[in-house]
């Protein structure tokens, strides 16, 4: 997890050249008949726009001081067709790149969120949702417009700014490096801003991530925020970030925008100077003023290029930074990845092992010491202890959001490390402790479980998991949409549908974290029935801190600070009067002694047995 964050931090520093080759490596292909179109447009821009001061000494010398009238005609066609290339040329340059850009974005979204689905549970626990989303959005505009702005910079005002100067220099030589001396300062001052444009870029698209991210999560979790009148401390928060955001814009705009005043100032120096020596040449000599008329159309309509191409660097730094921070994402290699050897994992009772597993999720916290125990083919194993003891963890090993430092586990005598991980989890079916539902129809989420199930299926697996009449009073029945992460239904329904999902995924293992927590007395009694059902010819491995859920368990294994220190059946358990899983059944069975029962018959029994207890401690 942590080598994940440090690659993040490290990767990406390269050159803007190596940077594009690799875009260009990676979707050039795809995109050639495109950019090669747009290229042609953009040279039809460059060309018009270097022929109308071509033309402007013969309509300067010819029409107007040689008063050749028959010439008229002629030139004005030029001119009118002239533009007509250049507006479509224009029209169709931008339609392309447009075209070209979205599909870019489109191309790295799917990409990125690919690649997304492959990073293991480490780095989505040590990265903020939000901000990652948040992130994502900003940076997948860098790809387009790296190319973009390459393709228009070098085929647009480059080749204008080439056929505008090879105008001058026809024209007039003097005149022209008169023009150009403003060069090399141009290219000095881009330098310097360039690399105080760099880092501020790179903060300014960190904090706006972290400001959506802190927006997105403030909304969904709005019944915090209103329950414990967070709004003013959130809305503080929230103005810091974007003080924050708004004095790293502002600071952007003042170092990218220093290029304009620059390029101003040297151009009106260069085109003084030019109008001040033909101005006296012109008075010395008395030539035709046709060729400076069209020397100086050249250079005003070069300064647009030569402008656009001074501050295109600037433009280009923004789009490296967001692109180098899409590529610091793509490059992260999953942490768990599966064996170059990997096989598929072949199931056929799911007898499960732990064999000494050790883990921490860090190397000075260890989680689990040396766990060992094993769950029966077709038999209900519960883990019970206190909160921190490892039983979730224990969850997460098996499904390989996490492997082993120590140790191994292994299903129907298969070392789970040397199986594919799709392989693995497609023989499991998991009901979390916190039940998610995602963006789509109730009838889309619990076909989550199983990609191909049928209507008939999902529907039996609804009814199996109780959730079939409620399903059925919702405005659409099961085309009803939820809310974000189910929010229009209440804890006990999300469970029931996620219970659903699990029923229809029809794996041979099944795991169940707390998989009732949510439910109160009669729908977990309902759900309950429900999941004896389903468990029959499971291996069920059940996480649970109410014991009145794992009774009827075949296993119950007690774990405490990371190991197990019990193993066994209930009644032989509590015959222990010592054990530990004694002392947790006498203290949710008996309200006195700290922890009330949660459920109402055990409370019950507990009130009865309590004047006997008393009598006997008397």
């Amino acid at each position: 997890m942590s080598d994940d964050l440090n690659i993040i931090r490290t990767i990406g520093r390269g050159d803007v050249v190596p940077l594009i080759r690799r875009i260009l490596a990676e979707n050039g292909r795809d995109y050639v008949p495109a950019y090669g179109a747009a290229a042609l447009c953009l040279l039809a821009v460059a060309a018009t726009t270097a022929f109308l001061p071509w033309v402007m000494e013969d309509i300067v010398n010819d029409i107007f001081y040689r008063q050749r009238h028959d010439l008229i005609l002629w030139v004005c066609g030029s001119v009118i067709v002239a533009f007509i290339i250049r507006g479509l040329a224009s029209y169709g340059q931008a339609v392309i790149l447009a075209r070209v850009g979205n599909n870019l974005v489109a191309r790295y979204q799917r990409r990125l969120f690919d690649h997304l689905m492959k990073l293991g549970v480490g780095f989505f626990t040590a990265t903020r949702s939000g901000q990652l989303a948040a992130r994502i959005n900003e940076n997948v505009t860098g790809i387009r417009d790296l190319l973009g702005l390459t393709l228009t910079a070098i085929a647009r005002d480059a080749m204008t700014l080439i056929g505008l100067v090879v105008v001058m220099i026809v024209q007039d030589p003097v005149l022209s490096a008169i023009a150009l001396v403003i060069g090399p300062p141009i290219i000095w001052a881009v330098n310097y801003l360039m690399r105080r444009l760099r880092k501020v870029t790179r903060e300014a698209v960190e904090v706006n991530s972290r400001l959506i991210g802190a927006m997105q999560e403030a909304t969904q979790g709005i019944t915090i925020v209103k329950a414990f009148t967070m709004e003013g401390q959130l809305s503080n928060k929230i103005a810091q970030l974007i003080e924050h955001a708004e004095g790293r814009a502002n600071r952007i705009a003042r170092v990218s925008e220093r290029m304009t005043p620059i390029t101003e100032i040297l151009a009106g120096f260069a085109i003084a100077g030019v109008i001040a020596y033909a101005g006296y040449r012109a008075a010395a000599t008395g030539e035709p003023p046709g060729a400076v008329m069209a020397f100086i159309t050249a250079l005003l309509l070069a300064y647009d290029p030569a402008r656009r191409l001074a501050r295109v660097q600037v433009n280009l730094e923004r789009a490296l930074v967001n692109a180098r921070m899409i590529y610091e994402i793509l490059d992260l290699e999953p942490h768990q990845s599966d064996r170059a050897q990997a096989v598929e994992l072949k199931v056929a009772g799911g007898r499960v092992d732990f064999n000494n597993v050790s883990f921490s999720y860090a190397a000075d916290l260890p989680i689990l010491r040396e766990v060992s125990f094993t769950a029966e083919a077709g038999k209900t194993t519960a883990i019970v202890g206190g909160s921190g003891a490892g039983k979730s963890t224990l969850v997460a090993l098996l499904q390989r959001f996490y492997d082993p430092s120590g140790g191994n586990i292994a299903i129907d005598g298969q070392d789970i490390a040397g199986v594919t991980k799709a392989s693995l989890r497609r023989q499991i079916a998991y009901v979390s402790q916190q039940p998610y539902l995602f963006e789509g129809t109730i009838r889309d989420n619990i076909r989550y479980g199983r990609a191909d199930a049928t209507d008939a299926e999902i529907e039996e697996a609804a009814k199996l998991a109780h959730a079939d009449e409620f399903i059925r009073q919702q405005t659409q029945g099961y085309n009803t949409l939820v809310g974000e992460n189910g929010v229009t239904l209440s804890g006990g329904q999300r469970q029931r549908l996620s219970i659903a999902r699990a029923i229809v995924r029809k794996a041979p293992v099944l795991l169940l974290d707390e998989a009732t927590s949510a439910l109160d007395t009669e729908s977990e009694a309902r759900v309950q029935a429900a999941l004896d059902a389903v468990m029959k010819g499971r291996t069920t491995i059940v996480i649970a801190h109410r014991l009145s859920t794992v009774v009827g368990a075949d296993r119950i294994v007690v774990m405490e600070e990371g190991r197990v220190v019990e193993q066994g059946t209930h009644q032989s358990l509590v015959a222990e009067p010592f054990s530990a899983y004694a002392r947790f059944h006498r203290l949710q069975s008996r309200p006195d002694e700290g922890e009330v029962a949660r459920d109402p018959k055990a409370t019950a029994a507990a009130k009865r047995r309590a004047p006997t207890t008393r009598r006997r401690k008397a």
